[in-house]
């Protein structure tokens, strides 16, 4: 490499190489981890029979596909890749695109954990219990056992995995859904992309997918767009297009799952609700980003404060994005999964939504997999849905407390993700220590 490819790539989270600590710390850390396990009742350990359950189930992961070919489509031809964070340790999705003569065929593909994990198996059961992954900052508390999680159910590149996809057919003017089609299937990833990858090969025409990049963008960019203009709360309008398309990707194929369970199926499922402020409440949070230094509502847009907030940000000085982020947050009830979806998704402006597109990683997307396939509805689904919610809850307040503590510790939460975490025998040679 060249004297400034040294120098670009020292600046990376891979030239930097992982956060270094002492054993002292690494202790600190620990006793801080099993802290706040006990008191949020976080599993970190998996039961003995779960974790042999999960062996079992997955000791031949190419036999299982070999047997599942004949029924299921076979979609390992088509160019599928990944995109996640630099730090992601599982691949619940993938995408495949084209363009048809009505506008865009999109393929999501994810993860089929049902076909491993069951009701009556102990890693369904202890998958209810848990409710969702836990990411602290350098360590991952997994809904599912590792083996499943990282390795044969996520959708690694080079190797063909077990999929449930959703194809749909998009208009290119109107963008909704002119069919949807959810299936059984077979996939083999491409690729495994970054956030990162993705925006260097948008810009680069000679950078692999190159050309499908640039059209699920195109595609994403309409999608985010035309959600923008329906209502829909966006609260990071600078947000990369990576991320655009993924977000919006995911979108679409959730709200093709959540109509076919209530419309086609009409079967009770995890929908995802989300109450609206009161208006005294929304207009205090308007009033309260009008009267910061720099800021002023557009007077056509008040009447809806979702879109008032959108416009709002679009113009805003960089400097006050945080506190008009803030001020919307802090009257903005939290989203909760509920059997019915009556209510809708007041932040999305989605009659009803529901999640689909993360079955490694939450509860909700788990259950709705198994709905859909077999249409049966678990028992007691109205407690499950309350038991997510609060799972998910224990789940975040514990991830904010334990990077706070980090902070405390002198140490960075954002470096610790981008470049992990060694635990160095001789202090001399940490980075960080206590």
């Amino acid at each position: 490499m060249t004297d400034s490819d040294d120098q670009a790539y020292a600046g990376t989270a891979e030239g930097q190489g992982p956060v270094r600590i002492d054993e002292e710390l690494a202790r600190h850390l620990a006793n801080k981890r099993e802290e706040l396990f006990e008191e949020f009742e976080i599993r970190d350990e998996f039961p003995p029979e779960v974790l042999a359950e999960a062996e079992q189930r997955a000791a031949d992961p190419e036999g299982d596909i070999e047997t599942e070919l004949d029924e299921r489509r076979d979609l390992r031809d088509l160019t599928t890749w990944t995109t996640d964070p630099a730090d992601a340790q599982d691949f619940d999705d993938a995408i495949s695109i084209e363009t048809t003569e009505e506008g865009y065929r999109l393929w999501v593909h994810i993860a089929d954990v049902t076909h491993y994990v069951t009701p009556e198996t102990a890693m369904w059961e202890e998958a209810l219990e848990r409710g969702n992954t836990v990411y602290l900052p350098g360590y991952t508390i997994h809904m599912l056992p590792p083996i499943l999680a990282e390795t044969v159910c996520s959708l690694v590149p080079e190797e063909d995995r077990l999929a449930h996809t959703v194809e749909m057919h998009i208009d290119g003017e109107t963008l909704s859904h002119e069919s949807i089609d959810i299936y059984k299937s077979v996939i083999h990833s491409d690729a495994r992309q970054t956030y990162n990858d993705c925006e260097d090969r948008l810009d680069d025409p000679d950078a692999p997918l190159h050309a499908e990049n640039n059209l699920a963008y195109e595609l994403a960019e309409k999608l985010h767009e035309q959600r923008k203009e329906d209502g829909s709360l966006v609260l990071n309008p600078k947000r990369d297009r990576a991320h655009t398309i993924i977000e919006e990707c995911m979108l679409k194929a959730n709200k093709a799952v959540t109509h076919t369970l209530q419309w086609d199926m009409g079967v009770e499922a995890m929908f995802r609700v989300h109450p609206q402020p009161t208006p005294q409440e929304w207009n205090e949070a308007l009033q309260e980003i009008q009267d910061l230094d720099g800021v002023s509502i557009p007077a056509d847009s008040w009447d809806d404060p979702r879109k008032a907030v959108n416009a709002t940000l679009e113009d805003a000085p960089g400097r006050q994005l945080d506190k008009i982020q803030w001020a919307v947050m802090k009257v903005m009830p939290r989203a909760k999964y509920m059997s019915d979806p009556f209510g809708g998704h007041h932040a999305l402006n989605f009659e009803i939504y529901g999640h689909f597109t993360s079955p490694i990683r939450r509860l909700s997307d788990l259950v709705n997999h198994w709905i859909i396939y077999t249409n049966e509805v678990p028992e007691g689904i109205a407690d499950l849905c309350d038991h997510a919610s609060d799972k998910q809850k224990d789940g975040e307040t514990c991830e904010r407390i334990y990077k706070d503590f980090l902070e405390e510790v002198g140490l960075d939460a954002h470096a610790i993700n981008d470049r992990g975490l060694e635990v160095v025998e001789d202090p001399d040679d940490a980075d960080h220590t206590v």
